[in-house]
């Protein structure tokens, strides 16, 4: 088993005044040669964005992108024709593929929005530019693992991206064990705690570490407090 452990402290920041992020792998002005990406992991920002503000339009391609959602409304529109309004609970996944223009900004003016950034190096490029949007409740997730994003034509639930991973969500209450074990042979797993304290494979964690973990098969995970994390799958290769 090989790990790597990523502390919140020891993340990149920036703060823009409109945004605070923090950036687990390098990205924009923060740049660290051992934090390039996770296997097929590229980005992983934990952005708070300021009432009314957001990013303009922008262009991507060649970038599975997945937004979820902390708090707070993410108004999204982008060049294929799609406008929504993304919320806790929600799940986006955009594939720019051959090129995509979008724009993110916080629907409200009196409250900020929280939202991850993830980036995936798809398994294909040039691909058609595509959408997907899921809900999810709290109840889906209580004490277990919930599939949120999974591979392009599987039945695996959540939404669909380009490339062999998937992404987990889990609200557990403390003392609760549950087990993961990985889809796909040669896949690593990066899971970031999103609330409370864990421990994975032993290995302790706090609000909004981070941990890769490769060359295993299952991952035991013990709940040390109320606590929620996000697990993401991903070819390390």
């Amino acid at each position: 088993m090989k790990i790597v452990l990523h502390k919140a402290a020891t993340r990149g920041h920036a703060d823009h005044g409109w945004l605070n992020s923090w950036h687990t792998f390098s990205f924009a002005g923060y740049h660290d040669p051992e934090r390039i990406h996770f296997g097929a992991l590229r980005v992983l920002n934990d952005d708070t964005v300021a009432p009314g503000a957001g990013f303009g339009k922008h262009p991507h391609n060649n970038m599975e992108i997945v937004s979820i959602p902390l708090e707070g409304d993410l108004e999204h529109g982008d060049s294929i024709g799609n406008t929504a309004v993304i919320k806790q609970g929600d799940v986006q996944a955009m594939s720019a593929g051959t090129g995509v223009v979008h724009s993110e900004k916080n629907k409200n003016g009196d409250k900020q929005v929280k939202f991850l950034q993830i980036w995936v190096f798809p398994n294909e490029r040039n691909v058609q530019p595509q959408y997907d949007q899921k809900t999810f409740s709290n109840a889906e997730k209580q004490n277990k693992l919930l599939t949120v994003v999974s591979p392009l034509g599987t039945n695996d639930g959540g939404v669909q991206i380009h490339q062999d991973a998937w992404f987990s969500l889990g609200k557990l209450d403390k003392g609760t064990i549950v087990n993961y074990r990985l889809k796909k042979e040669g896949n690593g797993v990066y899971a970031f705690l999103l609330e409370g304290d864990a421990s994975i494979n032993d290995v302790v964690l706090n609000r909004r570490d981070g941990l890769g973990i490769s060359e295993e098969g299952t991952l035991n995970i013990v709940a040390n407090t109320d606590a929620e994390l996000l697990l993401m799958e991903v070819p390390m290769t």
